[in-house]
């Protein structure tokens, strides 16, 4: 097999802030990660310790105090259509139809094509996340869930070059967040953008990921280990949990967590 090529490359990334009375709050420091062209990694870590501060940083919502990330052979300066985003929060605008959501970016993005092309794309995209009968309703009229999903749909339809996510099923329930992690594996599967994805759970980063970057617990948070993860794909939740090395690998994901949490502890 040939090497799939690095795509995204955060090259020894501090983010700081200044401090009020001098100084400064280093958050993420020297954080030296690459990804390659089509590959999911999580980063997981305890709450506080930066995760999202990485992935707004990829983003461009947040600049880069030193190092550099580079996207694709260009340097991230600033956010673009080239990177899709999922919130924890869906973040949809109460006035439009789950359409209308879709539709917002692609009318950014896709402006040379007609009214209706952009139409169908979204529907399509819908279609994908399970709201083809949805698509006139307004996220009120959504739970929760639904609502997560038209945050997917919007970010697979703009198809970017890479996709970010940030705890994208933090605030559902269990049995909806084991619903929306097939869905959002399956839109992967049909095209394998490279993702990268923040969550917390231990369980979601194995059924996801390609790779699980664990992080130090702040402050001047960094990369403590990197897990390679070896089910096969396609995958499904009760192959990936039987698999022989699963177990090993969620004590030792969780060895590291409490580890982290016990030198805070001691630390304070």
């Amino acid at each position: 097999m040939i090497p799939l090529k690095k795509y995204l490359e955060i090259s020894h990334v501090t983010k700081s802030y200044p401090k009020p009375g001098g100084g400064e709050a280093v958050i993420v420091e020297d954080f030296d990660v690459f990804l390659r062209e089509g590959e999911f990694v999580s980063i997981i870590g305890h709450s506080g310790c930066g995760k999202s501060t990485v992935l707004s940083m990829v983003a461009g919502l947040s600049e880069v105090t030193n190092g550099a990330i580079i996207l694709a052979g260009r340097e991230v300066q600033g956010p673009g259509p080239d990177r899709g985003v999922v919130f924890q929060a869906p973040c949809l605008l109460e006035w439009l139809t789950a359409l209308g959501n879709v539709r917002l970016g692609l009318d950014q993005v896709m402006t040379k094509e007609p009214v209706a092309k952009r139409e169908e794309v979204a529907r399509h995209y819908l279609e994908l996340v399970g709201l083809g009968d949805s698509v006139s309703k307004r996220p009120r009229e959504l739970s929760l869930g639904m609502r997560q999903r038209v945050g997917l749909a919007r970010a697979f339809a703009l198809a970017p070059k890479m996709l970010l996510l940030d705890e994208p099923f933090g605030m559902l329930d269990s049995l909806t967040r084991f619903e929306l992690q097939e869905v959002l594996i399956d839109l992967w599967r049909q095209d394998r953008k490279t993702a990268m994805m923040v969550t917390h759970d231990v369980d979601e980063a194995l059924f996801l990921s390609d790779r699980i970057v664990m992080m130090t617990s702040g402050p001047a948070a960094t990369v403590g280990e990197i897990i390679d993860v070896p089910f096969p794909r396609p995958r499904r939740r009760a192959e990936v949990v039987e698999h022989p090395e699963y177990d090993a690998l969620r004590e030792r994901m969780i060895g590291f967590l409490e580890a982290q949490a016990h030198d805070d502890t001691a630390a304070a």
